[in-house]
């Protein structure tokens, strides 16, 4: 009887880790090629602003952070640097500088969602049409699934 829970406990727990494994590689093993660095030095000229996202944000953590330089122009956003691999993240305009998901979860219906990260190096996404650049200030990438704050970067 001891040796099957041993089995079943030691069992589950490799399940466990092995699902959260897969969990974190996925977006990896799918993610689209990454824009090159001429692709990205292209698409951030003529960005009206720019701003940096950084690792140390209050709930940016180990497997959730952002890192490098991000232009906003009129057509488009683009980060020269990386972000932490993860499923579902989501791009918003902010008028708030945000660093908590509580934040984010009081300012949401004030934002603008702009579209899907789907690199963890670099990216370029694009703007819908008819974004109101001026009425926010801050970049934000978010977990949808997840609800998990990963960076942000004040650009005005």
């Amino acid at each position: 009887m001891r040796r099957a829970i041993l089995l079943l406990i030691s069992h589950g727990l490799v399940l466990a880790i092995g699902f959260a494994a897969g969990i974190y590689t996925l977006p990896l093993l799918i993610a689209p090629p990454a824009p090159d660095a001429q692709a990205v030095t292209s698409a951030a000229q003529g960005a009206s602003f720019t701003g940096t996202f950084r690792r140390n944000l209050k709930d940016s953590d180990a497997l959730h952070w952002g890192e490098g330089a991000v232009s906003v122009g009129p057509d488009r956003v683009v980060l020269q640097g990386r972000l932490a691999p993860g499923p579902d993240y989501k791009l918003y305009l902010s008028p708030e500088f945000v660093e908590t998901e509580a934040d984010f979860a009081r300012l949401k219906p004030q934002m603008q969602r702009v579209g899907d990260v789907k690199t963890f190096e670099n990216f370029i996404v694009e703007l819908p049409s008819g974004v109101e650049l001026m009425r926010f200030n801050t970049v934000i990438v978010w977990c949808e699934t997840f609800n998990q704050f990963i960076t942000a970067a004040r650009y005005r």
